[in-house]
């Protein structure tokens, strides 16, 4: 996204505490609309492919396979923390190479995904590969193929955890409380220098619906926590 997009959208500075080992294995469960709709298309008989690009989940993967389903999954917001992807853009300003990311993520065929979980990536996601991201799902999805996606509204405040979402039931998700990944090199950090990973900015409607403008048709679930769920028509 440009400056201009910079301007309209508020980011949140600061770092976020490591949450205990213990904590983050704890499983939240939160109801989904959007999911509940979506899971009238993988519930059915024909063999779809899925594209999963949160925090992998076996369990995701279990349920899709076990259906019969194509299931590929890819962490992008783990992905985006190598530090081989910084650089600087013409202003000197520090960003991240999408080029680079791109060669070397998502590197699907045309028109392959019948459904995409982009979960809450937007919004973690540095701001210089979201666009980027969303054009590339777009060319990887089917013609009528959908996109389910979390957004937090202002209220969640700077400190809202990132989550790995397990689905659970056909409206039912269970959500992890993620940072990175043990073991990760401590240089590993996002373009303006900080730690993955914080909330980096927050979309309102008009935003969300820019950002997926080349999509068919979107649709807004406003859950009680502070999400905002879409889901997306390519």
């Amino acid at each position: 996204m440009g400056s201009a997009a910079s301007n309209l959208m508020r980011f949140f500075r600061g770092t976020q505490d490591s949450a205990p080992a213990q904590k983050a294995q704890e499983r939240l469960t939160r109801r989904s609309s959007a999911l509940a709709e979506l899971s009238r298309v993988f519930t059915s008989e024909e063999t779809l492919c899925v594209l999963d690009i949160g925090a992998t989940s076996a369990t995701n993967i279990r349920l899709f396979t076990e259906r019969g389903h194509r299931i590929y999954s890819e962490d992008l917001l783990e992905a985006s923390t190598d530090p081989a992807l910084r650089s600087h853009d013409e202003q000197g300003l520090p960003v991240l190479d999408s080029k680079k990311f791109l060669e070397e993520n998502l590197a699907y065929a045309t028109g392959q995904f019948d459904v995409v979980f982009c979960w809450n990536l937007a919004d973690y996601m540095d701001e210089s590969l979201v666009k980027p991201v969303v054009a590339r799902l777009w060319t990887v999805m089917k013609p009528g193929g959908m996109l389910l996606a979390f957004f937090h509204t202002r209220e969640a405040g700077p400190d809202a955890p990132c989550f790995r979402y397990h689905i659970s039931g056909k409206d039912t998700l269970e959500m992890q409380a993620i940072s990175t990944k043990q073991g990760q090199r401590k240089e590993s950090v996002n373009a303006a220098g900080t730690r993955p990973f914080t909330l980096q900015r927050v979309f309102n409607n008009r935003h969300i619906e820019n950002l997926f403008r080349d999509f068919g048709s979107i649709k807004f679930f406003l859950s009680r926590d502070n999400i905002r769920e879409v889901l997306v028509v390519r």
